[in-house]
């Protein structure tokens, strides 16, 4: 399928300022707290944060790093980068100031955007950043007077500020608020092409440090055509709520650009994600599409009232980051009678390009293709594998980034031509429908055959003493691979095993017990050779269970 966009294009015409041209100035775009803005506001805001950054010195392709939790300063500074040309990046507002050297160094970002919590973690990063000119610093407007200030923050009006900073290689800070605010409410778009470089979208970087995988200014608009509108069927009627954060490609199209790409809404909060936050923003708001991960899905179903919870609103739910098992599925539609469209998508092609949709949803599957997007599944010889057998997955279309930032190698890797090789194994059954088997760095190798975890960990969720789980593999006495499963009990069934007169004991006829369950149903090679019960499981900033810290471990 082709999607045509004109030779001279921004994407942030296509997703915000279009807009006003459709008679929407008025129509709020965007809740938070007890704010709202309409499409008027976002305009004028986003060419505020534009001009802004212009004043200090930003030009058509080079790096901004936005580090903000979800908040309408966020969107302002999205938009007003991409309506001067800059290049977005963004990362988790909670990392450690390690991390944001590594990221202020391998964007060479000019300018950055922090919330001011991040004043002393940033602060220290910032220290030694070879291109860094300067930091806008969001939120000291709600601060008691002087607190929480960067000593070098100013506060000064922005045409001698700014000016002044430009002269002057050291970093500045200024106040967000104060420097925004004396800009004027026009900015002239960059005049980009359709083919320029528009935003990195981050890897989760599950082996060493995450890579920028740079996109062009059709290639966010091109899924969004094709994936929000055409398959899914985002309205301008709805109004999107987010587990992710919006610094993840994931919730940037669901809970940002394809509700504005239609003149629909969305709804933030800056608090951590938590079933009852949810339940709580959900209720407040009444939104009708939720963006979730399987993860919260399984919370908020375990929630002690998520029954009596008022979800009416919902008309679908996103799914995706990781396998949403059919037990969960079936629990949700039934409990709380939500749709969910679960589908994959990834940093390389920006967002989802295989997914289960309106009228037609096979539960435990990934669904199928999104029309403008082809899919084959390859053995390790890169040859095509016949239905129903499992491969490597390589998709392609119009939303394919170029390149890893700086990792040639590795980019010849993954993208060759037009296919991008995802490292995702899949078979398709003969009625198109995808299924997911899990990582390739994930597969375990059991008695000369490839196990899939995810298999063994949906088996694991059917018992009802089972609240989460992930399986990994481990070395036996004899330097076999072997599965191995943490399990997090649900809460009545480990106090029932810990009542009895001796513990362990109640524990490991507990664990004898996930073993038979798992061989009386799958290959009896695939079961967990040891079962090891936590408290909890690690996640990782985008909500996925962290199998590198359970190796490790």
């Amino acid at each position: 399928m082709s999607i045509f966009f004109p030779e001279r294009f921004n994407m942030a015409d296509y997703f915000l300022y279009y807009n006003l041209e459709e008679g929407r100035e008025n129509k709020t775009c965007l809740y938070f707290e007890n704010n709202t803005y309409t499409y008027a506001d976002a305009a004028r805001l986003a060419n505020q944060v534009g001009n802004a950054l212009r004043e200090c010195g930003v030009r058509i392709e080079e790096r901004i790093l936005i580090v903000l939790p979800d908040c309408p300063e966020f969107v302002w500074t999205w938009f007003g980068a991409a309506r001067i040309g800059a290049v977005i990046t963004m990362v988790n507002p909670l990392l450690p100031a390690e991390d944001y050297k590594y990221y202020l160094d391998y964007t060479r970002a000019r300018v950055a955007v922090i919330h001011e919590s991040l004043l002393g973690s940033f602060s220290e990063a910032a220290a030694s950043a070879r291109y860094l000119h300067a930091v806008l610093t969001v939120g000291e407007r709600e601060s008691p007077a002087g607190a929480g200030r960067h000593p070098n923050l100013q506060a000064r009006p922005v045409e001698n500020s700014i000016q002044a900073a430009a002269l002057n290689t050291q970093v500045k800070w200024f106040s967000f608020e104060t420097v925004v605010r004396a800009q004027s409410n026009e900015c002239t778009a960059a005049d980009t092409h359709r083919d320029d470089i528009a935003i990195w979208l981050f890897t989760s970087g599950s082996t060493g440090h995450p890579k920028g995988a740079v996109h062009l200014q059709h290639d966010l608009p091109f899924n969004t055509e094709v994936f929000a509108k055409r398959t899914i069927g985002v309205t301008e009627n709805d109004l999107t709520v987010s587990v992710p954060k919006l610094f993840f490609g994931y919730a940037t199209g669901t809970n940002l650009l394809f509700p504005f790409a239609v003149g629909g809404a969305t709804a933030l909060f800056s608090e951590r994600s938590t079933p009852e936050k949810l339940f709580a923003v959900i209720e407040r708001y009444h939104p009708t599409v939720l963006t979730t991960v399987p993860t919260m899905i399984n919370a908020m179903l375990n929630a002690p009232d998520a029954r009596s919870r008022d979800l009416s609103s919902l008309r679908f739910c996103y799914s995706a980051g990781e396998a949403l098992p059919v037990e969960l599925y079936e629990r949700w539609k039934k409990t709380l009678g939500v749709e969910i469209y679960d589908g994959i998508g990834s940093a390389e092609m920006f967002h989802i390009y295989i997914t289960n949709r309106p009228g037609d949803v096979k539960p435990g599957s990934l669904g199928k293709v999104v029309a403008g997007y082809e899919a084959k599944i390859v053995d390790a010889e890169s040859s095509e594998v016949s239905s129903g057998e499992m491969g490597t997955l390589q998709i392609r279309g119009d939303s394919a980034a170029l390149c890893y930032w700086n990792a040639h190698e590795k980019s010849k890797e993954t993208f060759a031509g037009d296919w991008c090789t995802t490292g995702d194994q899949f078979h398709v059954d003969a009625e198109g429908y995808y299924w997911y088997h899990g990582r390739t760095d994930d597969m375990l190798k059991v008695s000369g055959i490839f196990v899939a975890p995810a298999e063994i960990e949906n088996c694991l969720l059917k018992h009802e003493a089972v609240l989460e789980c992930a399986v990994i593999g481990a070395e036996a006495g004899d330097g076999l691979v072997k599965p191995k499963a943490f399990v997090v009990l649900r809460e009545e069934f480990a106090e029932r095993a810990l009542r009895k007169p001796d513990s362990h004991e109640g524990l490991e006829e507990l664990a004898d017990e996930l073993k038979e369950f798992v061989k009386t149903r799958l290959a009896i090679y695939k079961y967990p050779r040891w079962i090891e019960f936590v408290s909890s499981l690690p996640k990782n900033d985008r909500g996925k269970i962290d199998r590198q810290k359970l190796k490790q471990a």
